[in-house]
């Protein structure tokens, strides 16, 4: 909970500070005064000034937010010396320049943080495939476990390799919300017996961006081994004579070639609510033994849309952990690499906001505060270059939110520019009155809809 907290408060600060440093030095290098430079909202805890004429920085007792202020005679009065330094004497360009900066520091910043993580390199899953969800599209495509996807591309396009199951996953699911087909390079785990196949997602409904996206187009889980873990005494699996190392060939009449059909398998060893006795064929230390396994019934309650089912429970860990590879890129790949991304994240957030905007998606995609704590807390506990990738992805959805053309944002005064641009005038005082007010509404039921999202998340709901 600590490290939640302290990665939630970590994040923020940066993403902050970055954003709004992104306007500070701007308009320093147009030659407006900053008044003040905040982080947080509220009770001031923490303030620095060089000198009375100097910029005031501050950390406030609220840390969800922060702001530049100005000199700018709209907001008080200003001495005829310092009207040269004023923000609304600045011409157009440079007005537009210092409120944009903030949006795009945090972009700047996201190439940074995606290029130190490839820097860094990240262990992933290798980007061998379990089972196909039956009827998904993998299946249709011929794509089957323990295949092992080499590189892809879009019909007609260049091939690019794919480096590990992240890769995989994110490619897919660009594809999906443009509704193309995927031409998939695979092959054995071994590496022989290679082959491509078309992955067709162009008929695919994608409402929601998640590990359900997936399961849908019917990517599941890494290859997993159909070897046991830990066996805990006393249960099924223990009196049943198991040992951690076993490895399943066959369950009943059932050939077993990975941990998620031997998975499937005890799950549905429950018939109208009584557990139902299966032979297992296992091999330990060269020999095939065949042993009787009756798994004991438990109650999943997150099967059948939440209104929970009796499964089959053996109480030992199925399946090795999957194949990792560590991916790693030199400083010039590395740098492009975060560019890359940057420009997909940020052009998939676009699309998903204008999807929802139209009902296309569900707005249960919009997170709040309580899901980024969360994430940055998993993200911590992973390591520096998971923690670094996170962060640059909630630097670019901020750096995109402020951008949307919606008062209170940096996009909505942008939006006033390009309008004083094609008229040769500023919007008038009523006009921009109101707009103020439909912009408070729109963003409160942003903040009100994400934060639905995120307690749904937390209790399970959603």
């Amino acid at each position: 909970m600590i490290t939640t907290v302290l990665a939630f408060l970590l994040t923020l600060g940066v993403l902050i500070v970055i954003h709004e440093y992104g306007h500070y030095r701007v308009a320093v290098a147009c030659g407006v005064k900053v008044l003040r430079f905040s982080v947080g909202f509220g009770k001031v805890i923490w303030r620095r000034q060089s000198s009375p004429d100097a910029t005031e920085f501050v950390l406030c007792a609220l840390p969800l937010g922060g702001y530049v202020r100005m000199l700018d005679e709209r907001e008080g009065g200003v001495l005829p010396s310092q009207l040269h330094q004023t923000f609304n004497r600045q011409p157009l360009g440079r007005r537009a320049a210092i409120v944009a900066a903030g949006p795009l520091a945090n972009l700047a910043l996201a190439v940074l943080l995606y290029a130190a993580a490839h820097w860094i390199g990240i262990d992933e899953p290798k980007a061998v495939l379990g089972p196909p969800v039956a009827q998904s599209a993998a299946e249709r495509a011929g794509l089957r476990s323990g295949d092992w996807v080499r590189a892809l591309a879009t019909p007609g396009g260049e091939w690019q390799d794919v480096h590990s199951m992240t890769d995989l996953r994110w490619e897919v699911t660009q594809a999906a919300l443009r509704q193309e087909k995927l031409e998939l390079q695979v092959s054995r785990r071994d590496g022989g017996g290679s082959r491509t196949v078309v992955l067709d997602l162009s008929g695919l409904a994608t409402r929601e961006v998640d590990a359900q996206l997936m399961r849908t187009i019917g990517l599941g889980s890494p290859y997993s081994e159909p070897v046991l873990g830990d066996v805990k005494a006393g249960g099924p699996a223990a009196m049943a004579g198991l040992l951690t190392g076993d490895r399943v060939l066959k369950v009943d009449d059932t050939a077993i070639q990975d941990a998620q059909t031997l998975r499937e398998r005890i799950r549905a060893a429950v018939r109208e609510g009584r557990a139902q006795p299966q032979v297992w064929q296992v091999e330990r230390s060269g020999q095939v033994l065949s042993v009787t396994v009756t798994p004991r019934v438990a109650t999943d309650a997150a099967a059948n849309d939440g209104k929970g089912a009796s499964v089959g429970r053996i109480d030992a860990f199925v399946g090795q952990p999957p194949a990792m590879v560590t991916v790693r890129h030199g400083p010039i790949d590395g740098l492009a690499l975060g560019v890359t991304r940057t420009w997909e994240v940020s052009s998939l957030t676009v699309t998903m906001l204008g999807r929802m905007l139209v009902g296309e998606a569900s707005i249960k995609n919009l997170s709040g505060p309580l899901t980024i704590a969360d994430y940055a807390g998993q993200s911590v506990s992973q390591g520096l270059a998971y923690y670094l990738g996170f962060l640059a992805l909630v630097s670019v959805s901020l750096g995109v939110l402020n951008l949307l053309p919606l008062p209170m944002l940096d996009g909505g005064h942008l939006m006033y520019y390009i309008f004083e641009a094609v008229t040769g005038r500023p919007p008038s005082d009523l006009w921009l009155a109101r707009l103020q007010r439909g912009g408070i509404a729109v963003l409160m039921l942003m903040m009100s809809v994400a934060l639905y999202n995120d307690v749904a998340r937390l209790l399970g709901a959603n």
